[in-house]
């Protein structure tokens, strides 16, 4: 019996190449929470897909589930957002990857988690139309920290963060440093 194919929208996090013609696609989804697709053929020159698979882009994503692996086959992508002002800034940009390494490292694949959801995409509608700073920064991991059910009110947030996923992202120290 063939697989149905199934919709979900999602907010792209990562990009890894798979082979010479194929991506791996990791989105935070809002029927899924974290996952992955190969995006077969996507790097060549013709793909129905040139154009529309870039970090932080927001889509509705068609896919083929695998019973068998954590890889689903992405079958097609309708374009809704691409947060480019977020683009045009290296240090909005920077902060919106800390954001999604935050995500990576805190959930769980195929668990839907809407409030993260809305949390990044909050995040990044602010990134469109702010600069990056220290105080988004720390916004965003109180909001986390509270969504995930670790916030404790004496403690910083990052450090409980830190303790569920037993590390932060490598360059937080350093983008704390460089934000105003």
């Amino acid at each position: 019996m063939a697989a149905t194919p199934e919709t979900t929208r999602g907010l792209l996090l990562r990009r890894t190449k798979l082979s010479e013609t194929s991506l791996i696609i990791t989105w935070l989804t809002e029927s899924y929470g974290l996952l992955k697709t190969v995006a077969k053929g996507a790097r060549g020159p013709r793909s129905a897909f040139r154009g529309q698979l870039d970090l932080l882009f927001e889509a509705d994503l068609t896919l083929l589930r695998s019973a068998r692996s954590e890889l689903h086959q992405l079958r097609e992508v309708v374009l809704h957002e691409t947060h480019e002002p977020i683009r045009l800034s290296f240090r909005r940009l920077e902060l919106a990857c800390y954001f999604v390494e935050l995500i990576e490292l805190t959930c769980e694949p195929d668990h839907p988690v809407p409030e993260i959801l809305d949390l990044m995409r909050r995040a990044l509608r602010y990134l469109d139309t702010h600069d990056a700073s220290q105080r988004a920064l720390t916004h965003f991991e109180h909001e986390l920290a509270e969504h995930l059910g670790i916030r404790q009110d004496q403690r910083d947030p990052w450090r409980s963060i830190q303790d569920l996923a037993h590390r932060l992202p490598k360059g937080r120290a350093e983008l704390v440093r460089s934000l105003p």
